[in-house]
């Protein structure tokens, strides 16, 4: 198809100009065409940054999308629970659940596919079996559906907040309260897009509660339980009280610690989810242990008071 420049289009990126002609593409699939010389500018390829003049004559030549879907591959798995209708998984730390942002594989769902043949569609091709997600650098209990049946029914309980997700975190400072709840929405930082936050009017409302367990020196051990699953919602609430958690640099926490070494991901760890069996509703419950390199930094630099 041919495109023409006008004169309010003057000094426009060209990668914004065909998003806003042609926005049933997203932006990356155009800058993808635009890469591999699909929207020459009057005959010659440009970069997606070119700034249109008046008149450019743009030629674009649209191009399928690749099918999208998840390989298996021989990663290594820890299972902590298992039946016909579902799989929990102790998710380590640094794996991706499933692809997205850059990331095709290496994920839990290339390992889930696998280690089990059959798991449930619902959740689309990228994300098979996929019920509820942790952050890349969180560890912990993860519960996958092996069915479709099992897969509607596991998201039922968790949109009717019948699941109990039970997390540790290691915060900095000393958290004033023994026991607290925090009720604040939360919505992507309008500045900081890979950031959310609650500190806007607007968001998903979200609710945490912690109980302290542990204070040492310089930072506090909590049991953390949330009713709701927003994204980063714990580091968000925990940031937004003054105790960032430890090693989330994101939110918050200092670079480097005193006399520590790097602890390489934060410290938030699924510890223990409560649920349902799709099969008979009878409770279930799954714990997943502090991973080891969490246990030795937390006995190395944290001297209890």
């Amino acid at each position: 198809m041919r495109l023409s420049a006008e004169l309010i289009d003057a000094g426009k990126r060209l990668d914004h100009l065909l998003h806003e002609r042609l926005p049933e593409y997203s932006r990356s699939r155009i800058q993808a065409w635009i890469r591999d010389g699909r929207a020459p500018v009057n005959g010659a390829a440009v970069r997606a940054s070119y700034l249109v003049r008046p008149g450019d004559s743009i030629e674009v030549e649209p191009a399928e999308a690749p099918p999208l879907h998840a390989s298996p591959e021989a990663i290594p798995l820890e299972v902590l629970y298992e039946d016909e209708d579902v799989v929990a998984i102790d998710k380590p730390a640094g794996m991706v659940v499933h692809a997205g942002a850059g990331v095709h594989s290496g994920t839990l769902v290339n390992a889930l596919l696998h280690r089990f043949a059959a798991l449930s569609g619902v959740g689309g091709a990228l994300r098979p079996g996929i019920v509820h997600r942790l952050d890349r650098f969180t560890s912990g209990v993860l519960l996958v559906a092996r069915n479709d049946a099992a897969h509607r029914n596991l998201a039922a309980q968790f949109s009717g907040r019948l699941v109990e997700k039970t997390y540790l975190a290691l915060v900095h400072g000393s958290v004033a309260r023994q026991s607290g709840r925090i009720e604040r929405p939360i919505a992507r930082d309008p500045v900081h897009r890979t950031r959310m936050t609650s500190r806007l009017a607007q968001g998903r409302a979200a609710w945490s509660e912690y109980r302290v367990l542990r204070r040492f020196e310089r930072f506090t051990l909590l049991e953390v339980k949330i009713g709701t699953g927003r994204t980063h919602q714990i580091r968000v609430h925990l940031s937004s009280i003054g105790h960032p958690v430890a090693g989330d640099k994101l939110y918050g926490a200092p670079e480097v610690v005193p006399g520590a070494e790097p602890l390489g991901r934060y410290f938030l760890h699924a510890h223990q989810i409560r649920f349902r069996k799709p099969a008979n509703g009878e409770e279930m419950q799954v714990t997943s242990p502090l991973p080891p390199e969490l246990e030795r930094w937390l006995a190395r630099f944290c001297g209890a008071d």
